[in-house]
């Protein structure tokens, strides 16, 4: 068998190098290890090591990996090293291979989703991470008819993020804590730690992450399950404290530890030997122009704060999967008497909107939402929001119009804002700026001839400059106006921990409310417009009716009539479980008529029937068996549809009809008014018959009635013979048919909802349609006659099927 190691062995002098010989013994850990090494050879790359059968796969990716999925990163498979190079650094002297600075830039372990030497094989490796930076799904995918060359591509999950944000910033050692320059240079661990401000803190410093990023919505959640922020106007910042000192990252991976060093005793001084703490950096005693005094003590040498909101690592522990709450409370242990310019946000539990109402008052940006037991979760998500006080964003500088005043170089800036590959202007902005903007922001750009956007009003372009857009603004404005351009927009100073690429325009999504524990976005959508009634409305009147629904519905197969933009628009019946459908809807694989199975619906919780709203559901109707034996129904359902020059009366008279044949055949009924013009009467039964005879007796019972009143009823589906007439509608009784559920809210004007009343409340009623979802609790029943009849179930036997023939 050749030797997996030979190549490696041979490329290498190993009284020059350093490097692990073959035969040293491997110091290998629970899992399969992995490791990435920063390797500053003739070319700086990123060397990916795998551990399998006994050695480490290995591939150099030229640029380091790369958060983004639609990033494909360069691997350059090269040959297999030995075990114990997976924590190998130092320096490879000159003139020999791979000569120069090697850092364990990450170290953990991996897990293969499938054969790994079948996906060697086949060019085609997926596996999951557990490093410090690398976490989450990746592939390695051969280029075609290139045996080497490789593609290392990041999954689509919760770890994805931008392109560099793993690779940016100053990176140090997850061994040693020393930078790539430190280890040229011989520098120990010892000399690192042993430096000013470093000895409390000894643990290996964390790397920057991904921070997590608020979305922008036009109201507070509402509840005790959110807490309120006051949203603060400096500079994103995650600090990583250990060995090394502090390192200061803006919220894009941007080192800027240099210019936020007046910080770094006051980090120093924190009681613990790591941490990655993530918060705002402001001008100490910062008011309204909070964003403007920063800029200046930035540029003038005044005081900073730091404001911590969140704690992501302390003391090697990763503390991101944590709630916030449990992360909070070790913050607030860490920043127990911390020097005074570090600061812990406040924050209010519950009152979304009062809390909000209170920062527009105290003239503040607005605040920031946070779902109390939710991990911490980089990139743009929704157990973070903002809602705003003011209009206010970033903007890409694309050209100026000059001024004819002395000492103003500039009358204003042209603003735009990236939608997909197009730079789209969207306006000028004229005041705000100070003397010192004029000065300074000629320097900080660069002309070019041709305008860099995509389009440009004839009127503005006529006299404009055009510039590079590289430079980021802050604009506070009132409005876009109908063709999408700032209006009374005011200049609040540069952005330099943005780049110009990432601007997007920000639209808040529509309001969203938690019922019963699911999210309800686009709340305030008008889902009955004559009602009045709003998604919101329809949730909560479901999560209150929800126990007794699933009481009723609960184990049985599902059918879903969907409205997502409201019963004024088209809507749909749903059966199976489509992409992205909620997990709390449980799924069964049931066989259909064709020989197929299919998956199908059915809920066991109140949550799954709010998850369903949620989904756009109006209407629940469900299967007369339950998931236990489907072949074997517990209820017999007849649906009375009168024609429609009948009445209430006719339809009433029906029900109590087949009521008293049902009761001659020994069987008890119950009655269900359906939201429409009919009732359903059905009957409990016991499971002791198979469908064919449950549809046969349905089927018999109502021909029998046509026949002996054929000016009254028909049993045939038929238009023209139902004219006149009310359909007794047998065929309910189907197996895979369904029917409404009773508390289910209909599709029709004025919200109606199929409620199941006693006879004698039959009776009295004077129409089908005074159940409606916006007064539930006048009408809401303290006892159910459906779950009252329950007890009563039924068989078909032989003696039934008998009386009724004799009905004939």
């Amino acid at each position: 068998m050749p030797d997996p190691l030979a190549l490696y062995t041979a490329k290498r002098d190993f009284e020059r190098t350093s490097e692990p010989q073959v035969d040293a013994a491997p110091a290998v850990g629970a899992g399969l290890t992995f490791c990435v090494q920063k390797h500053d050879a003739s070319t700086l790359h990123y060397d990916l090591r795998l551990e399998w059968d006994g050695v480490l796969w290995s591939w150099a990716v030229t640029k380091g990996p790369s958060a983004d999925p639609s990033d494909k990163r360069l691997a350059v498979r090269t040959e297999d090293h030995p075990l114990d190079y997976a924590t190998f650094e130092g320096t490879i002297p000159k003139k020999e291979y791979g000569g120069g600075t090697v850092m364990l830039w990450d170290f953990g372990t991996w897990e293969p989703l499938h054969d790994p030497a079948e996906g060697i094989a086949s060019g085609k490796l997926h596996l999951r991470l557990h490093g410090g930076k690398m976490t989450g799904g990746w592939a390695l995918v051969r280029m075609r008819e290139q045996e080497k060359n490789w593609l290392l591509i990041k999954e689509k999950d919760a770890a994805a993020g931008a392109a560099d944000s793993l690779t940016k910033g100053t990176a140090r050692s997850v061994k040693t804590g020393r930078s790539m320059k430190a280890i040229a240079a011989g520098e120990t661990a010892e000399d690192v730690l042993e430096r000013p401000g470093e000895a409390g803190q000894s643990g290996a410093r964390p790397a920057f992450r991904d921070a997590q990023l608020a979305t922008l919505v036009d109201a507070a959640p509402e509840g005790d399950g959110w807490w309120h922020e006051t949203k603060l106007d400096g500079y994103r910042c995650l600090v990583a404290l250990g060995r090394g000192g502090p390192a200061f990252y803006t919220r894009n991976g941007k080192d800027w530890s240099d210019r936020f060093a007046d910080l770094a005793p006051a980090m120093g001084a924190l009681s613990c030997a790591d941490a990655l703490i993530d918060g705002e950096v402001m001008a100490a005693g910062a008011g309204r122009s909070a964003f403007s005094a920063l800029q200046r003590a930035l540029s003038e040498g005044g005081a900073l704060e730091f404001f911590a909101f969140d704690l992501l690592a302390l003391d090697g522990v990763d503390l991101t999967g944590e709630p916030l709450v449990a992360r909070r409370a070790q913050l607030e242990k860490l920043f127990a008497g911390a020097p005074e310019a570090l600061r812990l946000t406040d924050y209010v539990r519950g009152q979304g909107a009062e809390v909000h109402d209170a920062a527009c008052r105290a003239g503040a940006e607005g605040i920031v939402s946070k779902k109390v037991d939710a991990p911490y979760r980089g990139g743009r998500g929704r157990t973070w929001r903002k809602v705003k006080c003011t209009r206010r964003q970033e903007f890409v500088v694309g050209g100026y119009t000059p001024s004819d005043k002395a000492g103003r170089p500039f009358a204003s800036l042209l603003m735009g804002a990236w939608e997909g590959d197009d730079l789209v202007y969207r306006g000028r902005v004229g005041t705000g700026f100070g003397m010192r903007d004029f000065e300074e922001l000629p320097d900080r750009w660069s002309e070019r001839k041709t305008p860099p956007f995509a389009d440009v009003p004839g009127e503005i372009a006529r006299d404009a400059v055009w510039l590079t857009p590289a430079l980021v603004a802050e604009v506070e404005f009132t409005e876009l106006t109908a063709d999408g351009h700032i209006r009374h927009g005011s200049f609040q100073g540069v952005r330099s921990d943005k780049a110009a690429k990432e601007v997007r325009m920000e639209t808040p999504e529509s309001a969203t409310v938690e019922v019963a524990g699911v999210e309800i976005t686009h709340a305030d959508r008008v889902i009955y417009p004559d009602a009045g009634v709003t998604k919101a409305d329809l949730a909560r009147y479901v999560a209150s009716a929800g126990p007794r629904m699933i009481e009723i519905v609960g184990h049985r197969p599902l059918a879903l009539l969907r409205h997502p933009q409201g019963i004024g628009e088209d809507g749909f019946f749903q059966k199976h479980p489509g992409r992205g459908w909620p997990d709390a809807m449980q799924r069964i694989e049931i066989e259909e008529s064709d020989g197929d199975t299919g998956t199908y619906l059915y809920a066991t919780r109140t949550e799954a029937l709010v998850e369903a709203v949620q989904m756009g559901t109006v209407e629940v109707h469900m299967w007369g068996a339950r998931t236990d034996r489907l072949e074997r129904p517990d209820r017999l359902v007849f649906d009375l549809d009168p024609d429609e020059g009948l009445g209430w009366a006719d339809v009433r008279a029906t029900a109590t009809d087949v009521r008293d044949r049902l009761d001659r055949l020994g069987l008890t009924s119950g009655a269900l008014v359906t939201g429409g013009k009919g009732v359903h009467v059905w009957v409990p039964l016991r499971r002791d018959n198979g469908w064919e005879t449950v549809k046969l007796f349905a089927k018999t019972l109502a021909h029998v009635m046509a026949e002996a009143a054929p000016d009254r009823y028909t049993a045939t589906m038929s238009k023209a013979k139902r004219k006149g007439r009310v359909f007794i509608d047998w065929l309910r009784n189907e197996r895979g048919a369904t029917a409404i559920c009773p508390y289910s809210p209909r599709a029709r004007e004025g919200a109606p909802v199929a409620v199941p009343v006693t006879w004698d409340q039959l009776e009295k009623l004077d129409a089908p349609g005074g159940f409606t979802l916006s007064d539930a609790s006048d009408w809401w029943p303290e006892r159910c006659p459906y779950l009252d009849l329950l007890d009563s179930k039924q068989a078909i036997t032989d003696a039934t099927v008998e009386k009724l023939e004799k009905m004939r």
